[in-house]
């Protein structure tokens, strides 16, 4: 006979969103277990190609739940400035976190970084149960719980299933949630790059008539990380390049405003498309991060939008357990649905609005966008909006990225 291990909640995926998820849970004396297919290891040496721009409420999330800590300092690389700025026009816009007297707008961490810390920490919590290197086999949900199969052939049951298992989520399919999704028509391009002059603390963004390039400090002075979107026939032709060849591009592209760059990494390219999921939640089930959405790079907004489900899915299920209500009953999960698809379907429609608008050369859109970069950069009230907006400084915020 099959025995059964019991938990109140079950999250599927081991990444950043999900253990985030995870400890919080964990915090407020409920019973998790992560099922994780993945291993989490330590970051050292040159680094990872994958990086987030972690805004203030994201610091904040990760120092309440007690990880912030455990994130290697010597990794971490804090920005005080942003530059944005149109290539071949007149628009650009300034953005500074002494005049909003914040220490910085956020920190540029490589992601591996970030689930490492968290890793540890969930290490700590006794009512936490990581499952490395497990796969989920089978899911099926009734009125009271659902139970879940593992490929190793264990058998748990939870109240709630949390499905943090990425853009092509394995959960979300299987409960065949429809995706409303479109292809961006363009390829992401990540590579590590040294630069002749140092960073200065200062991540920079140019749009291309291609699409944007963003380069992002990292923690030493003349180590940035980059993130370029172009189309696919052009991320083709731009990884086929030398190194020097591609460094040369680079540099052109950058407008050379930090001298001249040099490729110090291999180079990888991923497309880019919108998800956006029917559902965040339903009965015993609730989607969290790239499994609910995932939005275009260009403001490095989707780990922070990702962080703001594991706060809200904390927030609500916290509310429903201590008020001895069932947390996996759909009714009570409606007002979470409706928060989550509403915060995500401002950014993926504020993105959609900025890579249009910065697409092209034609001369009116070209006036047009300079105009409102060069409005917002002079308008010093506006400005504000804007940079408090960019850091995450929202006005409703969950308990866990307040300060």
């Amino acid at each position: 006979m099959f025995q059964t291990q019991t938990y109140d909640v079950a999250i599927v995926g081991g990444g950043m969103v999900g253990l985030a998820t995870a400890i919080g849970l964990a915090e407020a004396d409920l019973n998790v277990v992560v099922i994780d297919a993945g291993q989490t290891q330590a970051v050292t040496g040159e680094p990872r190609l994958r990086v987030s721009a972690i805004n203030k409420a994201s610091e904040r999330l990760l120092t309440n739940l007690g990880a912030w800590q455990y994130i290697d300092s010597a990794r971490i690389a804090p920005y005080q400035k942003m530059a944005v700025w149109d290539k071949d026009g007149l628009g650009k816009i300034a953005f500074d976190a002494a005049s909003i007297s914040e220490p910085s707008l956020g920190a540029i961490i490589e992601n591996q970084a970030i689930s490492y810390a968290l890793a540890k920490r969930t290490a700590e919590l006794a009512n936490i149960t990581h499952l490395e290197g497990q796969r989920l086999e089978r899911v099926a949900f009734g009125e009271r719980e659902s139970w879940l199969t593992l490929d190793n052939g264990d058998n748990l049951s939870a109240a709630l299933v949390v499905a943090a298992d990425g853009a092509n989520s394995w959960v979300r399919s299987q409960c065949q949630i429809p995706l409303t999704f479109w292809d961006y028509g363009h390829h992401a391009i990540v590579a590590t790059i040294r630069t002749a002059q140092p960073h200065e603390d200062t991540a920079r963004q140019v749009f291309l008539a291609d699409g944007p390039l963003a380069l992002l400090p990292l923690y030493e002075d003349n180590l940035c990380s980059i993130v370029w979107s172009v189309s696919p026939q052009e991320a083709e032709r731009l990884l086929a390049l030398s190194p020097a060849e591609f460094s040369k591009a680079l540099t052109a592209a950058s407008d050379g405003r930090l001298g001249i760059c040099e490729l110090v990494s291999e180079r990888q390219s991923h497309p880019l498309r919108m998800r956006y999921a029917r559902h965040f939640a339903r009965h015993r089930l609730v989607l969290a991060g790239d499994a609910a959405h995932t939005i275009h790079p260009l403001a490095g907004q989707g780990v922070n939008l990702g962080f703001l489900d594991a706060a809200s899915i904390v927030d609500t299920v916290t509310n429903l357990h201590e008020a001895g209500k069932d947390i996996g009953d759909y009714a009570n999960l409606r007002a979470l649905e409706r928060y989550r698809k509403a915060e995500a379907i401002e950014m993926i429609t504020a993105m959609e609005g900025f890579k249009r608008l910065f697409a092209g050369s034609n001369p009116f859109k070209k006036a047009f966008r300079d105009l409102g970069l060069n409005l917002i950069d002079n308008a010093a009230g506006l400005k504000t909006v804007f940079i408090k907006q960019a850091i995450g400084n929202k006005l409703k915020l969950p308990k866990l990225c307040r300060d």
